[in-house]
């Protein structure tokens, strides 16, 4: 019988040492040299994050195709794995696509205007700092949505963990699920300095409570992975769906934050970032293979 006491208290030590990362976002008065390192350095995690779920995916749907061709595995199972594949990293990349346009592009501006057309008429700021105002304003909202952007992707990619985490706990593999929950744990530490990316130097610091809601969103899913994982038992189709989803996800939001890297600092420092962060999660992925995972 499942102790879903100790399984849930794994999925939960996994998902919140995202945490750990988070404060990386209250650093303030960095120069645009230090902001454009630290975005680089979350750049390469997540690019390593997109190796590593596409690879995990493909795998799985690779060995089912083959197993198919050979005449020993079900057409089925391949077709139903191809599907997952191509239909998460359309919902990843494609769903988010939508959701900026249809959501979130067009309406941060026009609020920030009103927030300073209201300040303006209130307190009457001189007429040459409103540009300048409405522009530091639009740069955190954007730097807020782009956080959040990264944790949604982040949520997707650590649901498939806890799914691994919970399938292994139930099928009695409890040795393995405990060294997966510490590779992953290590590896959540570091995603929290991706979400944290986009947060630093901002002239106000960000909130307890926004950081809070971008850990439970980012960490939260490999909680709710790891129970469902127990449920449901070894479904390649949702290992596939998900594990795709997060990368089609962590693709987009790669390039929304190498393009605000661009406009931070040189090309050579981005490069130089983006580089220890990719070193920063294969060591930490190193673990989970030294483990046994």
């Amino acid at each position: 019988m499942i102790d879903y006491f100790k399984l849930l208290l794994l999925g939960a030590i996994a998902g919140f040492t995202i945490f750990l990362g988070l404060p990386l976002a209250v650093l303030q008065n960095a120069s645009a040299r230090k902001k454009g390192f630290l975005n680089a350095f979350a750049i390469g995690i997540l690019v390593f994050l997109i190796i590593d779920v596409f690879s995990h995916a493909w795998q799985t749907t690779g060995d089912a195709a083959y197993s198919a061709f050979q005449g020993k595995g079900l057409v089925s199972n391949a077709l139903t794995d191809l599907l997952a594949l191509f239909g998460g990293l359309a919902a990843g990349l494609l769903g988010l696509v939508f959701y900026e346009s249809r959501f979130m592009k067009g309406t941060h501006s026009l609020q920030v205007e009103q927030q300073i057309t209201l300040t303006s008429s209130s307190e009457g700021p001189p007429a040459g700092n409103r540009a300048q105002l409405m522009n530091q304003k639009i740069v955190e909202v954007d730097a807020y949505r782009l956080s959040m952007m990264i944790a949604t992707g982040i949520g997707f990619h650590n649901f498939s963990e806890g799914l691994a985490i919970g399938q292994s706990y139930a099928s009695g593999a409890i040795g393995l699920a405990l060294i997966l929950v510490i590779g992953f744990g290590t590896h959540n530490a570091t995603e929290g300095f991706g979400i944290a990316g986009p947060l630093t130097g901002l002239a106000k610091r960000p909130s307890a409570r926004f950081l809070a809601t971008v850990g439970l969103v980012g960490g939260g899913p490999t909680f709710i992975g790891t129970l469902t994982g127990s449920l449901i038992g070894v479904s390649d189709f949702a290992y596939v769906l998900f594990l795709s989803a997060a990368g089609g996800a962590l693709v987009y939001v790669s390039m929304l934050m190498y393009n605000t890297g661009r406009r931070q600092t040189t090309n050579r420092i981005l490069m130089i970032g983006i580089f220890v962060g990719l070193s920063a999660g294969f060591l930490t992925d190193l673990i989970v293979t030294l483990g046994g995972a």
